[in-house]
């Protein structure tokens, strides 16, 4: 073997190195530009709590929903919908201020007979971004 001929030799694997890293700095590169196009990530720190709701219809108008078990839940957080005049929030509602936790009941009434109507418990989170159904429930027809 020629040693001189060895380190004079212009032939090298270099060109394929080279692609080879092109090619894995772009597949980073659009890796990372796809996650912030897409927001992945953006709402891991916005879940939904996990809570069991209780409704309890006295005659046509009034409903009395109580935590029944489950995460406790900022009260500034919930609002219950289904009602005539839109959605009303926990936060203030029946003097509830602070922390919904497992026993703590709200009593909502309704202007009108709301047999048939869906009420659902629903949290917000604390930017807005999202919302979630905590629990529903199906007003019964009272004749």
């Amino acid at each position: 073997m020629n040693i001189r001929k060895l380190f004079n030799d212009e032939k090298a694997v270099s060109p394929v190195i080279g692609v080879i890293l092109m090619v894995a700095i772009t597949v980073i590169l659009a890796a990372v530009i796809g996650a912030f196009v897409l927001n992945l990530g953006q709402g891991l720190q916005q879940t939904a709590p996990q809570a069991s709701f209780s409704f309890d219809y006295n005659g046509s108008t009034n409903v009395t929903i109580t935590h029944q078990s489950g995460d406790s839940i900022d009260a500034a957080r919930l609002t219950t919908s289904g009602l005539e005049n839109g959605s009303v929030a926990w936060d203030g509602h029946n003097d509830l201020s602070g922390t919904v936790s497992a026993g703590t009941s709200a009593e909502f009434n309704n202007t009108a007979d709301w047999a048939g109507e869906t009420v659902r418990v629903v949290w917000v989170s604390p930017d807005g971004s999202n919302s979630a159904t905590l629990s529903q429930s199906t007003a019964p027809t009272i004749n």
